[in-house]
C-alpha cells in the first residue's frame, strides 16, 4: 500500500480545480458546494472519470491557507475534498481543520485504501471492486491496483469515526454479487447509506444501467444512486 506522502513544494497541495456546483451524488444530492479536487491518486480504475487527477496528474500547488480563501469566496457552506485521493497528502488534516473552522460542512471522498485521523461531517467511502482494475496493457498498474484497492480494515476505522456513506460502483450484475460480498465481510452497515450507483458517464448508458439496478437495490435494501450531475451538466469538468 502507498504510505501517506509528504507534499512537495513544501507546505503545499497540488490541487487540479477548485469550483463551486451543486453535489451531484450520495446523501446529500443537490447541496450547492465548494468542490475542492486534489491532484493524485494511488489507484487506476479503468473507469475513472476525472483522469487529470489520477491518470495524468496535472495542478497547482496551492498552500492550506490559499484554498480557504478560495473557499471562502465561494462560500456555500458545504465544502467536498474530493479527488484523485485526498489521503496521500500528508498534511490534510491541516486543510480539513482549517475549513471545519471556517464553520464549513466538510465531505471527504476516498477509496479509504489509506488511513489518516481527520476532521469530516461525512466520509464517503468509495471501495473499488474487482472490475475496476485497468487491463493488462496499462503494465504494473493492473497488479498495483489490485494490491492496493482493498483494506476493510481502513474502511471499518473511518466508518466508526465519522458519519458515512458507502459509495460503489456497478458495472454489471457481477459487479452487483461481488458488492454483496464485499458488504457481508465488512460486517454491520446501515443499508440506508450504501449507495449503489451505475457506472457511466452519459445519460442514456445510466438510464439502461438503472433499469436493472433499481430493483436490484430495492430487493437487497439498498440505495440506488443516480448520477445527478450528469443529468444536469452532462460530463463536464468543473461540476
Amino acid at each position: 500500500m502507498e504510505q501517506v506522502r509528504s507534499n512537495r513544494k513544501g507546505a503545499k497541495l497540488r490541487i487540479s480545480e477548485i469550483y463551486s456546483s451543486l453535489q451531484g451524488e450520495g446523501l446529500l444530492t443537490g447541496t450547492p458546494s465548494v468542490f475542492v479536487r486534489a491532484s493524485g491518486c494511488n489507484l487506476r480504475c479503468w473507469f475513472c472519470d476525472t483522469p487529470f487527477a489520477s491518470w495524468h496528474p496535472e495542478g497547482t500547488y496551492y498552500s492550506v491557507d490559499e484554498i480557504l480563501t478560495q473557499v471562502a469566496e465561494r462560500h456555500t457552506g458545504h465544502v467536498v475534498l474530493t479527488g484523485g485521493e485526498p489521503f496521500i497528502f500528508a498534511n490534510l488534516h491541516e486543510l480539513c481543520h482549517g475549513l471545519r473552522s471556517a464553520g464549513e460542512h466538510l465531505t471527504i471522498e476516498t477509496a479509504a485504501t489509506i488511513y489518516q485521523r481527520l476532521e469530516c461531517d461525512l466520509i464517503s467511502i468509495s471501495p473499488k471492486l474487482s472490475g475496476s482494475a485497468p487491463d493488462a496493457s496499462h503494465g504494473s498498474w493492473q497488479r498495483t491496483h489490485n494490491q492496493r484497492r482493498q483494506r476493510l480494515d481502513i474502511v471499518r476505522k473511518l466508518m466508526s469515526e465519522h458519519p458515512y456513506q458507502l459509495k460503489f460502483v456497478v458495472d454489471n450484475l457481477g459487479d452487483a454479487r461481488e458488492m454483496l460480498d464485499y458488504l457481508q465481510e465488512l460486517g454491520p452497515y446501515d443499508g440506508q447509506r450504501v449507495l449503489v450507483m451505475p457506472q457511466g458517464t452519459q445519460q442514456a448508458e445510466l438510464e439502461r444501467q438503472a433499469d436493472w439496478l433499481v430493483p436490484w437495490c430495492e430487493h437487497y435494501g439498498l440505495q440506488f444512486c443516480p448520477r445527478a450531475h450528469i443529468a444536469w451538466y452532462g460530463n463536464l469538468r468543473g461540476t
